[in-house]
């Protein structure tokens, strides 16, 4: 059996939930903005990823951490198996 474990994220996806987390953070300030609910219900992903794309700025990032995550990850599969 394998197993994956994902170390890279698209930009498009930090974009959106961070986008999600902006507009949540309006919501509460405003208590009532429909174009903000509008928008907080849609999954925004897709439209990030067509802005980003053409200008190369989709990137794959990982995090500044991630020896100490794989590190530990290592360890936890290998428990597993």
């Amino acid at each position: 059996m394998h197993c994956g474990i994902p170390t890279v994220v698209e930009t498009a996806v930090l974009v959106n939930d961070c986008l999600d987390l902006f507009i949540k953070k309006l919501q509460d300030e405003a208590q009532s903005n429909d174009y903000l609910n509008k928008l907080k219900e849609e999954d925004n992903y897709e439209k990030i990823k067509e802005a980003l794309v053409p200008s190369d700025y989709n990137l794959i990032v990982t995090p500044k951490e991630i020896d100490d995550l794989v590190e530990n990850m290592k360890e936890i599969v290998a428990r597993w198996n």
